[in-house]
């Protein structure tokens, strides 16, 4: 028998809220075996009363009440759990989720991300740099521990002119500078190659896979957030910043990806649409 397994993630925009909405029956629909969660702006006693018991549930809630938080939601129980990354300096807290799964006798590894929005020019960006090169880091010793890996949440970072509807407008804002596109060129630049960045950096390839752009080809979006200005969403004048990052061995077993766009503005119940991706581990 083959081994399938869907993996989802979302940033929730404050887990709560999202309950109220609609996120409920999404989750209940899903057929996830792990569902990651962003922006969750809970204790975890709160996500626990949310979420039914036949879930398991792996929390790491920010410092700062009311603000990040990511989540890992399991069928089955994780074999380990890894909170943080970078240390201090990376400002990470409530952040970076990883855990490893058994499925069937099959391991995966998920880390669930919240990449910092930045602004650039302040505080935030210097934050959203360091855990940049802290995720750079945390990627690169990830391919030299284990072959199944999928970091997957909101990266905060349209790659390529494809990934975001209004790129000319955008090209000096946080999300879309040179700077932090050249991290993600030498995300999915093969092991051992050197990348070919925007921003004319030099940076070693770290092997990885963006699922969404490799299975939905060189097309605008698909998007997968939405401004709550104007009409972005009825005008699909989105971006698309919530990834699937994999490594290869990973990336070979995809059999299917999508968002899950909602079908109204009204049937929203978060900023950001869920993306899934089902793999073949066997």
């Amino acid at each position: 028998m083959p081994t399938n397994f869907r993996l989802a993630s979302v940033n929730v925009n404050g887990v709560r809220a999202a309950y109220r909405k609609g996120m409920a029956e999404w989750l209940a629909n899903s057929g996830a075996d792990v569902v990651a969660l962003q922006e969750v702006r809970a204790t975890t006693e709160q996500l626990t009363e949310l979420i039914d018991d036949s879930w398991h549930i792996e929390h790491d809630a920010a410092a700062a009440k009311g603000r990040a938080g990511v989540a890992l939601i399991s069928r089955v129980a994780p074999d380990a759990v890894r909170r943080g990354v970078g240390g201090a300096a990376a400002h990470s807290d409530g952040r970076w989720l990883e855990a490893d799964y058994t499925i069937d006798g099959e391991q995966v590894t998920v880390v669930s991300v919240y990449m910092h929005s930045g602004e650039v020019g302040t505080e935030r960006q210097e934050q959203k740099w360091a855990m940049l090169d802290a995720m750079s880091a945390r990627l690169a010793e990830l391919t030299q521990e284990r072959d199944r890996v999928a970091v997957v949440g909101d990266l905060n970072v349209g790659h390529r002119e494809l990934d975001i509807k209004n790129w000319k407008g955008n090209r000096k804002k946080a999300g879309f500078l040179l700077e932090e596109r050249a991290y993600f060129d030498a995300f999915f630049t093969p092991a051992g190659e050197k990348a070919q960045t925007v921003d004319g950096s030099e940076r070693a390839g770290l092997g990885y896979i963006d699922v969404g752009r490799t299975f939905a080809g060189e097309v605008e979006g698909p998007y997968t957030w939405w401004s709550n200005r104007g009409q972005a969403f009825d005008n699909d004048t989105g971006w698309r910043i919530d990834y699937h990052v994999v490594t290869p061995a990973l990336a070979s077993a995809v059999t299917n990806y999508r968002v899950d766009r909602y079908p109204s503005y009204d049937a929203r119940w978060s900023d950001h649409a869920p993306v899934v991706a089902d793999y073949r581990l066997a």
